[in-house]
């Protein structure tokens, strides 16, 4: 208890210094970048970045239309012990002669924008340009998720994470290695070892069948944790009152220490400075893998919303209370993944999706909207005919093959309902459609003058998110 008041004494002060700085220094906005696996948290911020710079196709940007942004450039970013975004690595590989997918994130990871603007109106004539930062903070999705552990015990963990396995059949070899285990037995370490790397096994591939909520996340990304007693836990059944040096006993120990030692410094080193956020989810991919995982996305985003603090970042409550998340921004990924006729749908669909967050996010006073964009369009439009039909597709470069195909990947619901009823029935599959995703690979690109990569709405997100400041 006196650590946690101490930690939040601490963390209180920070706060008071960072707000009294920011009145006598350049406006800064820290954008967090998140979302869940595969849903191009990179692809996003590199695409972001690049578009600001060169704002040939940003005309849904205010700023950028008016010409209020003179010039854009990264600086070096505040935080010294934080690696910096590897920004000009990704935008090769997605601008080269053989362009190609960047790596996924895997760690902390952090860029500095600086945007010289001309403010608008009298005042803003007299007094000259000034510059905004925009620090983006990027984070993988599946550290994101750890935070809603922070108000759960080690029985309650346990209880819901066994009851979801129940009905995954990636989680038969865990289950069956479960049930060979007494949890009240005396604390082996080669077979606590054992265990946990059964769970991982599990982990890994329920991320791959397209599920979301697949938590601890460091299971998943260990990095230097890798083999420690922090990450050497599982869930298990509930036991009457388990003795002290039990395997019960020892895992909830260590369920605890994940919580203080990983999860709170995460919380509050990086995510809880944030104030405006963008979380990413391939709903897409979601819809492709079935109503389980469908659902498993709605439970999940609803989940950890409440770990954003959101509301309004008024200069004295973020003195007094701490920073709070004022925009919050679910966008829907891989948009060019569909002919533009069905983007109202997908948007629709993500706005349903997200109902319980969102509805918790509007009541702290925070702003939200749903969106469905691609970062980086990788496909082209075309009508083809089939069985006296014209279908409205996609055509793009397969990533597996490198040849071109163009898909139809079926008729989105206009009710999203028809979707979320049968994933919230926990259904195995759909029953009035199937809906089909291909991989593309990034097309080859020649950009002209001044033009960034060509995207889809996110010079739309970009004003949501941060044209307010802007002007």
């Amino acid at each position: 208890m006196i650590g946690e008041l101490a930690d939040g004494l601490v963390r209180g002060v920070g706060n008071v210094t960072d707000s009294v700085t920011g009145v006598f220094s350049d406006p800064v906005i820290r954008l967090g970048v998140t979302g869940l696996s595969r849903a191009g948290k990179t692809v996003f911020i590199t695409s972001l970045v690049a578009n600001l710079m060169d704002r040939g196709r940003m005309p849904q940007l205010q700023a950028a239309a008016t010409g209020a942004i003179r010039t854009a450039y990264l600086q070096p970013q505040p935080d010294d012990t934080i690696p910096r975004f590897d920004y000009e690595t990704h935008l090769a590989a997605l601008t080269g002669a053989e362009p190609h997918w960047p790596d996924s994130t895997r760690a902390v990871s952090e860029l500095r924008l600086s945007l010289k603007v001309q403010p608008s109106g009298l005042l803003g004539a007299l007094s000259g340009p000034r510059t905004v930062h925009l620090d983006i903070v990027d984070y993988p999705g599946e550290w994101l998720l750890d935070l809603g552990l922070l108000d759960k015990s080690f029985a309650d963990w346990s209880a819901e994470t066994l009851q979801r396995l129940q009905t995954r059949t990636m989680a038969r070899d865990f289950l069956a290695q479960l049930a060979a285990t007494d949890p009240t037995a005396n604390l082996d370490e080669p077979a606590a070892q054992a265990l946990a790397a059964g769970f991982t096994d599990y982990l890994n591939a329920a991320r791959e069948a397209g599920f979301s909520d697949c938590t601890p996340g460091r299971f998943l990304l260990p990095g230097e944790l890798a083999g420690s007693p922090v990450l050497t836990f599982a869930p298990l059944p509930a036991t009457e009152k388990p003795p002290r040096g039990s395997l019960w006993r020892e895992c909830e120990r260590r369920f605890e220490a994940y919580k203080r030692q990983v999860v709170k410094p995460f919380f509050r080193d990086h995510f809880a400075k944030i104030d405006r956020q963008v979380v990413l989810v391939d709903a897409l991919g979601a819809i492709h893998a079935g109503p389980q995982a469908l659902d498993d996305l709605r439970r999940a985003m609803a989940d950890i919303l409440g770990a954003f603090r959101p509301g309004r970042n008024a200069w004295l409550s973020t003195l007094l209370l701490g920073k709070r998340v004022e925009k919050i921004l679910f966008a829907a990924t891989k948009a060019d993944h569909l002919h533009h006729t069905q983007h109202p749908r997908l948007t629709a669909i993500m706005t349903a999706l997200m109902r319980e967050a969102k509805d918790r996010a509007d009541f702290a006073g925070a702003k939200t909207t749903a969106m469905s964009i691609a970062a980086l369009r990788a496909t082209v439009e075309e009508t083809l005919t089939h069985d006296g039909r014209d279908l409205d597709c996609v055509r793009g470069t397969l990533l597996d093959s490198g040849k071109q195909a163009a898909m139809y990947p079926g008729e989105l619901p206009q009710d999203p309902a028809h979707l979320l009823s049968a994933a919230r029935a926990g259904r195995d599959t759909w029953l009035d459609g199937d809906y089909s995703i291909m991989r593309f690979a990034p097309a080859r690109l020649t950009l002209k003058p001044g033009e960034g990569p060509p995207h889809i709405r996110l010079d739309k997100a970009a004003e949501f998110l941060i044209g307010d400041r802007l002007t």
